[in-house]
């Protein structure tokens, strides 16, 4: 396992801060800058870990309202 240094966009949403990480699409929250950050970093790691399913992935669509043009 190696480190990897990672930079982090932090903003306030209402009651929640928001953390994104700047060089993939990966985000978090928390009540705090420094917990969102932290979650951030849970995400991150998580992101890159190995999957070990204990069943077959079952797939499904879903249909969510955006307000983007994709």
């Amino acid at each position: 396992m190696i480190k990897k240094n990672f930079t982090a966009s932090v903003w306030q949403e209402d009651n929640w801060f928001v953390a994104h990480c700047n060089e993939f699409e990966i985000a978090s929250q928390g009540k705090t800058k420094d917990e969102a950050l932290n979650n951030l970093k849970e995400a991150i790691e998580l992101h890159f870990e190995e999957p070990t399913a204990t069943i077959f992935p079952e797939i499904y669509q879903l249909e969510a309202e955006v307000n983007a043009t994709i």
